[in-house]
């Protein structure tokens, strides 16, 4: 794959804006022609424990706390999107100062002779997932705070590949990565403690249930007793059309009993299920067996629910009940995961 057939500003990538010094993280392939769906990610705080070009820098981790502080200093960076049905975040092509590129970020550090600790583990990362995994090396990246120069001692390190046959082809490899490396490894059983407090804080899913799903993913791990995190991202030919061929219509929450009948889709970001309903356990609209048979899959742009449940699952679902239309043709119903305390997928059996 040419480095050049993936475009600049999707998920992974992240922008700065030309007059505010804000840094934002792009969310997913399709956009808007006139902007990027972005979230804002780190401010300037004169108490921020970062620093770039003698700028104090925060973090900003909670979705709402994100919404709430563009209202309260820089509305501009809020629209609705009628083609979502959803109010977003977002960065209009003109005020872009510059788009930051996971690509990009593993180029300058394998030419840079000083760099940090954090930096140096990314790139070993890299280079190693480059060697055992097989891959074209211009199909990885390292993302995250590391990518914009922002990172701390003690980030994790956030990695992409690209391409959908790489991605399928590097997956199956991860299981022998490990097994050779001793350096690279999965958790282990007392790690995910923490683990878990981090990826389902607040919700009402019990440690058992959370194991279910984590204790397999292969895409999360340590190298070297750090964190790391991996994406993938599908090849642009099979993005299936633009930002605009696509309409969501929001029906409310949903909470059904499904089967997972392919689950071939869910290493990626945005990460998709097909499923065959079973039963619908509570529901804002009322649905009949004709709805129920055009409600096929569920799909989410959060990674925690990457590689979550397996083909023949039974799964416990509650999210946001979408109406699809591309093209301006109906589809289906999908359920949305997206909400960190409400939203789940459960493994029942």
């Amino acid at each position: 794959m040419s480095s050049l057939s993936i475009p600049k500003g999707i998920e992974g990538d992240y922008i700065e804006t030309k007059e505010d010094n804000l840094f934002f993280d792009v969310k997913g392939l399709l956009h808007p022609k006139n902007r990027k769906i972005c979230f804002i990610r780190y401010i300037p705080d004169p108490k921020g424990d970062r620093i770039k070009a003698n700028i104090n820098y925060k973090k900003i981790y909670d979705l709402n706390n994100r919404y709430s502080y563009l209202k309260e200093f820089y509305p501009k960076y809020l629209f609705y999107s009628k083609e979502l049905d959803l109010e977003l975040q977002g960065v209009k092509n003109n005020d872009i100062k510059k788009i930051f590129t996971p690509r990009d970020c593993f180029r300058e550090l394998s030419n840079k002779n000083h760099i940090t600790k954090i930096e140096n583990r990314s790139k070993q990362l890299c280079e190693l997932f480059l060697n055992k995994g097989e891959i074209p090396e211009n199909s990885i990246g390292i993302t995250g705070s590391t990518m914009i120069g922002l990172a701390k001692e003690n980030s994790d390190i956030d990695l992409l590949i690209y391409g959908t046959e790489t991605s399928v082809a590097f997956q199956e490899k991860l299981k022998s990565i490990f097994e050779i490396s001793n350096k690279c490894r999965m958790y282990k059983n007392e790690e995910y403690k923490r683990h878990y407090k981090w990826r389902v804080g607040g919700s009402n899913i019990s440690f058992q249930n959370f194991l279910k799903s984590e204790t397999r993913k292969l895409h999360q791990g340590k190298f070297y007793g750090i964190d790391f995190f991996l994406r993938y991202i599908k090849s642009p030919e099979d993005w299936n059309g633009n930002f605009y061929d696509f309409k969501f219509e929001n029906y409310g929450r949903i909470s059904i009993k499904a089967k997972i009948i392919d689950s071939s889709d869910s290493i990626f970001t945005p990460c998709s299920y097909k499923i065959t309903p079973i039963k619908i356990i509570e529901s804002d609209i009322k649905f009949d067996d004709v709805l129920l048979n055009i409600l096929r899959e569920i799909s989410s742009f959060r990674g925690r629910f990457c590689e979550h449940a397996k083909l023949g699952e039974i799964v416990l679902v509650e999210g946001k009940l979408e109406k699809i239309f591309y093209k301006n043709s109906f589809i289906h119903f999908r359920i949305l995961l997206e909400d960190q305390i409400k939203d789940k997928m459960i493994i029942l059996s």
